[in-house]
């Protein structure tokens, strides 16, 4: 099977994690349809800044497209690095130009050579969006509600095994648009309808094993303010980052985005949100293990009230795993797995699973899901969820076991940050790994390790 046999892919959703889908599959596909339920031509507002999507509950809080993020956003699409910073992106060095408190401690600032763009979420959105309109061969049909996937039995010309073997192949989904019911057929029908994804319930419908999932409660709660701050408030810092700990499970974020805006967002693990009103949100920023953030925006009125958002666990669902799928069917973004977002994770996420998408449609066969679903835990999932979960089972209060692997992970990188502050270098590896640049066997490199006990011993010897 040929290009020219790939005839139409189907997106369920223009998250970020479906623009990135559609953005691949144009590659291999005569047509591309992206299905949203809401619209998506009233997101810009009359002075043409970006507004949040519907779908997109946590919008207005901060966001992250992390170092790795953007290297595959740039390589999608040329030259969108300097389209963000003509546009208004702020820039500066992941390390050099951000102030992290870990543990009331001030972290040294050295330059990484890798760089930070701090922007809203919308404004992220609405370019990628634009890019992804702007290819010949991609439609959006906006308000359509996906209520289903069509099937047919197997034997399937150019499927795979399972489908040569007899078993089913998706060939498309059914559509309500106002009410009216209507179907599109598909060669393939990816789902990037996020956290809420129905494709375990239709896989169940489909008479395939339930799909597995693992939960890991983590009750995080948001609350956000926007300023518009002076310059000398953080003169040569894009953000600053009072980060959570065991001891006091509260933190914030305060970053520099686009429209001459700074955006705070506070937060609290297990229940301890933030309060919704303005008198509040100050007295738990005073709260945290350093005040820099409260300091910076105290003696300024925001630009209207705080706004929450409630996360309550982390999520995977274990596609891999399930010993049979249908043909013509893949799932990615956060319909696979749904992070902690103060880790600013997701984007990134997404993108890695655009890779991985794009390197199975690429070629004369249909996608084996199987091997696709292997495939984007191991390069896309596997590091980040155990990241993302470890650093989350630090909290006395998140169930889960600790195992003693996980105990020493833990107690080793506790070192390398305290070495961090008398070996610069160590913060930038450490930042390498946070920003999905490096994998996080790259921080037990022997000279990573040589590095951590030599900067111990010299404080040691003070």
């Amino acid at each position: 099977m040929g290009i020219a046999d790939h005839n139409r892919a189907v997106v369920l959703g223009a998250s970020m994690a479906g623009l990135l889908a559609a953005r691949v599959l144009a590659d291999s596909y005569t047509e591309v349809l992206v299905v949203e339920r809401d619209g998506l031509e009233d997101l810009t507002g009359p002075d043409g800044s970006a507004e949040t999507r519907r779908g997109v509950p946590q919008g207005r809080h901060v966001h992250a497209l992390l170092a790795r993020g953007r290297h595959i956003l740039e390589e999608l699409f040329p030259g969108f690095t300097d389209e963000l910073v003509t546009a208004g992106a702020i820039t500066g060095d992941v390390t050099g130009n951000v102030r992290w408190i870990m543990d009331g401690h001030r972290m040294p600032k050295p330059h990484s050579d890798m760089l930070l763009l701090s922007m809203s979420r919308p404004f992220l959105e609405q370019r990628v969006r634009a890019r992804v309109r702007s290819l010949p061969n991609v439609r959006f049909l906006e308000r359509h509600d996906v209520t289903g996937l069509l099937t047919a039995e197997g034997g399937t010309e150019g499927g795979t095994e399972n489908s040569k073997a007899g078993g089913k192949a998706v060939v498309g989904v059914s559509v309500t648009e106002d009410g009216a019911a209507s179907t599109l057929s598909a060669d393939l029908v990816v789902d990037a309808g996020g956290r809420r994804s129905r494709t375990p319930a239709w896989l169940k419908e489909l008479g395939y094993a339930e799909v597995p999932e693992e939960q890991m409660a983590i009750s995080v709660g948001y609350a956000t303010q926007y300023y518009r701050l002076p310059d000398a408030v953080m003169p040569d810092e894009i953000s600053i980052d009072v980060v959570a700990s065991p001891e006091l499970p509260r933190g914030a974020i305060c970053a520099k985005i686009d429209g001459d805006r700074t955006v705070v967002t506070a937060y609290g693990y297990l229940g301890d949100y933030p309060p919704s009103t303005s008198a509040g949100f100050l007295d738990f920023l005073k709260s945290l293990s350093g005040t820099d953030i409260y300091d910076a925006v105290r003696d300024h009125r925001p630009l209207g009230d705080p706004v929450a958002y409630r996360f309550p666990a982390n999520l995977r669902r274990r596609y891999e795993r399930l010993p049979a799928l249908p043909d013509g069917l893949l799932v990615l973004g956060d319909a696979v797995c749904s992070f902690n977002p103060v880790y600013g994770q997701g984007m990134t996420v997404a993108a890695l699973g655009a890779t991985v998408l794009r390197d199975h449609v690429t070629g004369t066969q249909a996608p084996d899901p199987q091997a696709y679903f292997a495939d984007l835990a191991a390069r896309a999932v596997d590091d980040v969820w155990e990241m993302t979960t470890g650093a989350d089972l630090a909290f006395p209060g998140v169930e889960g076991e600790r195992t003693e692997e996980w105990q020493a992970e833990q107690g080793y990188v506790a070192d390398l940050l305290t070495a961090a502050t008398r070996d610069h270098s160590l913060l930038t590896a450490y930042a390498r790994v946070v920003f999905l640049v490096d994998p996080p066997s790259a921080l037990a490199a022997p000279e990573i390790q040589e590095a951590v006990r030599a900067a111990l011993a010299s404080q040691t010897d003070r």
